[in-house]
């Protein structure tokens, strides 16, 4: 979810925040400390307050031991919305406030050590006072505990993993080049985006805030993708595919035509139903997307499904938010629920409008409703596809 679409309106924010305090209260590590020893996932936060000079730092429970799921949303399909939070509620954020143009010295090194290795760290965390719990959440990130101003952090037991290392040392990659890389080379997606975060990749390099980190690798993967695709033939039906998880439904709508992509998401608001939505032709978006970084998510889920199989389709995607998600967990979560569905056997339609029914009747949505909030129909008015209407 997020804050300038689904939640606009102040009295939604305050429903989720106050969810939030709940959350915090009930499951939170709140505890006041001024030093902290764990094992780090091991995982990196920039925060995005206050840029250029923002918030990094490493996340640290104070557990000790293989930690990782607590950091790996691929991980995480299955399991439910209270668990989730209780993982991330576990993980206390060391900060020091640092220029993102300027990502040396000893502490950035240190992150990204930890950023590229392949398993849990060994930390060591002083805190200039004790760490306070966060109230606020990004909705593109997943959400963490206490944040504490960092006196000093050491850590030992890193191993790197070469793949990321070899990257990481090539100066001459650009950040593009960096990040597709070492996805084809199947390095997961979230890792990616941390080791994108802490400045690692790119000839000229700097520290990225964690939300865009996550917008941006989503992003350049499934453009990539997408330029593949562009190649294909079509595919022969209209198909539909579907997942729901952690109070979000999910339909992917895939049909004879040319690459053209449209995400819509409906939440609902009291007794009312808010929708957003964004699309793009094989040129690409061509704006800001008004649905954040949900918008890409979703994308990359359904680009590698159409890149594996050798096939070109139009995209409409359709997520319904209901009021069960009660505390935004990040957009991995849409892009690891397209995944999912993707994997499974699609409905087959027999138009376009019969797949678009199909789609709604599990929904709260109507098909009518879903249609006239997009703009699919009136960018395809234009192309000859009446076949399948």
């Amino acid at each position: 979810m997020h804050q300038h679409s689904n939640f606009s309106s102040f009295e939604i924010r305050k429903t989720i925040e106050n969810k939030w305090q709940e959350y915090l209260s009930k499951y939170g590590n709140l505890f006041a400390s001024d030093s902290l020893n764990g094992s780090s996932p091991p995982s990196v936060f920039v925060g995005s307050y206050g840029y250029p000079k923002v918030g990094i730092g490493p996340m640290v429970p104070p557990i000790h031991g293989d930690t990782t799921l607590l950091d790996c949303p691929e991980r995480w399909m299955g399991k439910n919305l209270e668990e989730i939070v209780n993982f991330r509620l576990n993980l206390v954020r060391g900060i020091q406030k640092m220029s993102v143009l300027d990502p040396q010295g000893r502490f950035i090194e240190s992150l990204q050590e930890v950023a590229m290795s392949s398993r849990s760290i060994e930390s060591d965390l002083q805190f200039q006072k004790t760490t306070v719990p966060i109230t606020t959440i990004d909705g593109e990130s997943a959400p963490f505990g206490p944040v504490g101003e960092i006196k000093s952090a050491k850590f030992s037991n890193t191993r790197s993993e070469k793949l990321i290392e070899r990257v990481y040392y090539d100066h001459d990659l650009n950040a593009q080049e960096a990040v597709l890389t070492l996805y084809n080379k199947g390095i997961e997606i979230s890792k990616i985006q941390k080791c994108f975060s802490v400045g690692m990749f790119g000839k000229k390099r700097k520290i990225v805030p964690t939300k865009w980190s996550i917008t941006a690798t989503d992003d350049i993967i499934s453009q990539s993708l997408v330029s593949q695709i562009l190649d294909f033939s079509l595919i022969d039906s209209c198909q539909v595919f579907s997942h729901d998880h952690l109070g979000n439904m999910f339909s992917v709508i895939l049909f004879p035509h040319r690459w053209v992509y449209e995400m819509q998401e409906a939440w609902h608001d009291g007794s009312k139903i808010g929708f957003g939505s964004d699309n793009e032709d094989a040129r690409g978006i061509d704006h800001p997307p008004a649905i954040a970084g949900a918008y890409f998510a979703a994308k990359l889920g359904v680009a590698e499904y159409l890149a594996g199989k050798k096939l070109q389709a139009s995209v409409l995607v359709l997520r319904e938010i209901r009021p069960e998600y009660a505390v935004p967990v990040g957009v991995w979560q849409i892009r690891e629920a397209v995944r999912t569905a993707m994997q499974k056997n699609p409905y087959i339609a027999q138009s376009f409008h019969d797949a678009v029914s199909f789609a709604s009747k599990r929904m709260s949505v109507s098909k009518t409703e879903w249609l006239s909030r997009g703009r699919l129909l009136h960018m395809l008015k234009q192309k000859s596809i009446s076949e399948f209407f």
